[in-house]
């Protein structure tokens, strides 16, 4: 399947938004995959945190790819699903799009990623979903 796509996922929840800045690229241009891996990290905190009704913190990173670079001037779209809950954790899958060149709209599936986020007490400690 390719990774140029006509538009953005409508049946996904888009949960961040954002553009690079200059300062977020490596010397050839390109973002830096750390920075990429912040925001992905962000992204797929967000559904943890809401179905987790508070604290969470990122236990593992399950898989990450990254399929074409982004660089300044993109409007990176960060979509995230939970696709698995245990007692006190949660997994997300985490989707993003660049969109480019705003005068010839291209959109293009640039990260895929999984991560396993477990729900917190106030001390830090692992605690089950259903008690806030």
């Amino acid at each position: 399947m390719s990774d140029f796509v006509s538009r953005l996922p409508d049946d996904k929840e888009l949960v961040l938004r954002v553009m690079p800045m200059p300062a977020d690229t490596n010397p050839a241009g390109d973002v830096f995959g750390g920075w990429i891996m912040a925001q992905v990290d962000i992204a797929g905190a967000i559904p943890a945190w809401r179905r987790a009704r508070g604290r969470v913190a990122t236990i593992a990173v399950n898989s990450f790819i990254f399929k074409q670079p982004v660089s300044t001037g993109d409007l990176v779209s960060f979509f995230a699903t939970i696709v698995h809950e245990g007692r006190t954790s949660v997994t997300v899958d985490v989707e993003v799009y660049a969109e480019r060149h705003p005068e010839d709209p291209l959109t293009v599936k640039v990260t895929e990623a999984q991560l396993t986020y477990v729900a917190v007490d106030q001390n830090g400690r692992k605690r089950p979903l259903d008690a806030p």
